[in-house]
């Protein structure tokens, strides 16, 4: 007998659905499985089989052959588990066939018959809202992230026995219903605040500035400065995800299995962290079937590379693409993946491979020839898609031994960033763009209009610091942001007085 059943796979950040067709015919005892199945789905086989006999049904000593459609796309993954011993129990006529064919069936199986959850559900709820099924079957981990899309019911299920007692009564099983506390979840960032932090005046304002205009930045200091702790509690002070990022996030990192089980849409910003020992098809993405990397993990959110100049050359020369296009192009013989790349890089380092260059408590025992090696391993065109380059001083043992407030909360400058931010969506509505640090060419000359006295500033800028036309740009940016900021529509010279000095590699660290 010939069964049919539904599912769908994964070819890069989308989903495609599968037709999985199982004949259950005369012959020697066999199950083969056709339509370029990966190894995960070949063994299939042996837990689709101890699942269905520890369920209480019998896996007769039949020929079965399974065909997954279409038979062009490489099939990856346990998630087809569910599908296929379906299937094979309606083939097998022990589960009746009809209304087999109107739901989706997601899910891994265990040796007992439970369903475990599975990678990339949401995606495939957002490609069934256009299709005539009556539902989407899933694990129950699964559940609250592929019920963010609307007009697909989605059917909550444990175990291979609760599935098909379902599908004999469909009245037995309500679909999840998502509440408004339950359609966004996210961890708690209270236990750390900007307040946490003493003194740094001076780089807690670039933070905001990066925060406001969603700016690249750099931190250069010596060891215990405190760049980490900076770093760390930057999402803090970022605003939150509009309900497309969200869905748009969490779409992403459901397909890459990193977000949590029993989850919403994803509440917080991503901040990704890599060690600096990671490749750059991690940071990228790639690999022979193409997986997304750090960088679209990052995605509406924040990569922090801690030890800029310890990571690979290749693998910064690989980032230069996906700050610029703001999305990543990865080419195999058989198919061209896109994945989305729009994050905020942030950076830290030591000024030397010592790191005590510019700490006055420490004699620097590196020689010039050192500090240049070191410093190279960023290349200029690198270091010219960072916007901000923040100095951070060592602190001095008053400020260490200091008791009393370190200054504003997280929450006061989070409000201002969030204001700053609305000023720009309003500026760029229906432009495809949220933030002054990815406007183009075209819309710098539009907002960033300069009088003469400020051209004058800029002028001598350009000459004492050498920029680039990005660098200049870059400039541009930031002065717009602080003007933002500031509440205010024209650019004034001590705007690009503040910004040009966010420039401090370019001014006297960097060796070209």
């Amino acid at each position: 007998m010939l069964a049919k059943v539904h599912s769908y796979g994964i070819n890069g950040l989308e989903a495609y659905p599968v037709t999985i067709e199982v004949d259950a015919g005369r012959g020697l005892p066999s199950t083969i499985i056709v339509g370029l199945p990966d190894n995960a789905v070949k063994e299939s086989r042996e837990r689709v089989r101890s699942a269905i006999k520890n369920s209480g049904y019998k896996f007769g000593p039949r020929r079965i052959t399974i065909n997954l459609s279409p038979a062009d796309i490489k099939k990856e993954g346990p998630s087809f588990d569910l599908a296929i011993a379906l299937g094979i129990l309606a083939a097998c006529e022990q589960i009746p066939g009809e209304g087999l064919e109107q739901y989706v069936l997601l899910g891994e199986l265990s040796l007992n018959g439970d369903i475990k959850p599975v990678k990339g559900a949401l995606a495939i709820a957002l490609s069934m809202a256009s299709r005539s099924f009556k539902g989407l079957i899933v694990p129950q981990e699964n559940a609250l992230e592929a019920a963010v899309v609307d007009h697909v019911p989605i059917y909550p299920v444990k175990n291979l026995h609760q599935v098909i007692y379902f599908l004999n009564d469909p009245g037995s099983l309500s679909p999840v219903t998502l509440t408004k506390g339950t359609l966004s979840s996210s961890h708690s960032l209270s236990d750390i605040d900007f307040s946490d932090v003493k003194g740094q005046s001076f780089v807690k304002r670039g933070l905001e500035i990066a925060a406001a205009g969603n700016h690249n930045f750099l931190l250069i200091g010596p060891p215990g400065s405190g760049k980490s702790m900076l770093a760390k509690r930057f999402p803090t002070i970022l605003p939150g995800m509009t309900p497309e990022e969200a869905l748009e996030t969490t779409k992403i990192h459901s397909i890459a299995g990193t977000l949590k089980v029993n989850n919403g849409l994803m509440g917080n910003r991503p901040f990704r962290s890599p060690h600096h020992t990671t490749s750059a098809p991690a940071i990228v993405g790639g690999g022979t079937h193409p997986k997304p990397g750090e960088v679209t993990l990052a995605h509406n959110g924040v990569l922090f590379l801690d030890e800029l100049p310890e990571f690979n050359r290749d693998v910064l020369e690989a980032m230069r693409q996906p700050l610029e296009d703001h999305e990543v192009t990865i080419s195999r013989a058989n198919k061209t993946l896109r994945f989305p790349s729009r994050f905020l890089l942030a950076c830290s380092m030591n000024p030397c491979p010592c790191g005590f260059l510019s700490d006055s408590r420490h004699h620097c025992t590196c020689s010039t020839h050192q500090i240049e090696k070191y410093l190279s391993k960023i290349s200029g065109p690198l270091l010219d898609r960072i916007d901000l380059h923040l100095e951070v001083p060592a602190l001095h043992s008053t400020e260490m031994l200091s008791n009393t407030s370190h200054g504003e909360t997280s929450s006061q400058i989070r409000e201002r960033t969030i204001r700053a931010r609305k000023t720009q969506q309003e500026r760029f509505r229906d432009t495809g763009i949220h933030a002054n640090a990815h406007m183009n060419h075209r819309q710098i000359k539009q907002y960033c209009s300069l009088d003469e006295e400020c051209k004058k500033l800029l002028k001598m800028a350009i000459d004492e610091l050498g920029l680039s036309a990005r660098g200049y740009d870059k400039i541009l940016k930031i002065s717009r942001t602080i003007a933002d900021l500031a509440g205010e529509e024209a650019l004034r010279t001590e705007h690009l007085a503040e910004a040009i000095q966010y420039r401090s590699l370019d001014r006297r660290h960097w060796c070209r």
